[in-house]
């Protein structure tokens, strides 16, 4: 039997106190996600390479590839284990449960404003470009437009924040999504990113974080599901261990502590890392010059 290390309270909570059922939506090497029968939200089986997250439970194995699960096989649950036809069977008792709670914005910014420093020089000699990160020689027109229309739409939404102006945030935040390469699209990830620091508590842009749950109402037909559930989670304060650690690290640790924190969360996907930090940085220069104002 395999078991479960660790686990996202609310990812729990589904499985012991509701008859969850669902189908796998898609597996890769270290991650399998499942979509559950009642409203379509992802929920993830990860490896013990992964970190936690939400809607995701850390598994004892070091990959998934010799499970030989398919898409559209069945998940159900029984007595506190998940099932996955008859491949695999998941005891869910042994999981410490975890819970993303976001740090306390500072009243003191200047550690912060030394650390935004650092790792916007971190991010710009060693991202990924391709995405958020515009690349010195695209390889073709198709993807030097493509980074033309993040920055541009990126530049809008900082400086509505920046203004404090509230009529065009959902509509340049929606712009966003669905744009850019990869599995979770970098248009997104800057969202996830973003998203995150609205929702520190004290943030100056605290005040943001209704509109980025109504952004959450508008976006599920322009992106596809894996990416929309993490927008979702990230629009009420929900992210990854990494992401959480680097914010941390940001407001309240040394240039040494974000740079280690920047690698673990640079190592995420092709560039879904970069796209998340740059949109985690946008956030907090955003907090830095509306801090200043107050």
């Amino acid at each position: 039997m395999i078991h479960a290390i660790s686990g996202d309270s609310y990812f729990l909570q589904q499985i012991v106190e509701t008859k969850f059922t669902g189908s796998v939506h898609s597996v890769f090497k270290h991650a399998l996600n499942i979509q559950s029968g009642v409203d379509g939200e992802i929920f993830t089986l990860a490896t013990q390479a992964m970190d936690n997250a939400p809607n995701t439970l850390i598994i004892n194995l070091d990959t998934l590839a010799n499970l030989h699960i398919s898409q559209n096989d069945r998940v159900s649950v029984m007595n506190d284990q998940l099932l996955i036809e008859d491949k695999l069977q998941l005891a869910t008792k042994t999981a410490t449960r975890w819970q993303c709670q976001l740090p306390i914005f500072p009243s003191d910014s200047t550690s912060l404003k030394i650390n935004v420093i650092t790792v916007k020089q971190f991010i710009d000699l060693h991202g990924k470009s391709g995405g958020m990160k515009s690349s010195h020689s695209p390889i073709s027109e198709f993807e030097a437009e493509t980074s033309r229309m993040l920055k541009l739409r990126t530049n809008l939404l900082r400086e509505e924040l920046v203004s404090q102006r509230f009529d065009q945030f959902q509509k340049y935040a929606v712009d966003l999504v669905g744009l850019g390469p990869g599995l979770t699209p970098s248009g997104d990830d800057f969202l996830v990113g973003l998203f995150t620091v609205i929702h520190l508590e004290n943030s100056p842009c605290s005040i943001y974080q209704q509109l980025c749950e109504s952004v959450i109402n508008m976006i599920k037909p322009l992106t596809n599901d894996i990416s929309y559930t993490t927008l979702k989670k990230a629009a009420y304060g929900q992210v990854r261990e990494s992401i959480y650690s680097l914010v941390h690290a940001i407001l309240y640790g040394t240039e040494v502590d974000s740079i280690q924190a920047l690698k673990k969360v640079l190592a995420i996907g092709s560039s879904s890392g970069t796209d998340i930090a740059l949109g985690l940085i946008s956030g907090l220069e955003a907090n830095i010059k509306l801090g200043g104002k107050r």
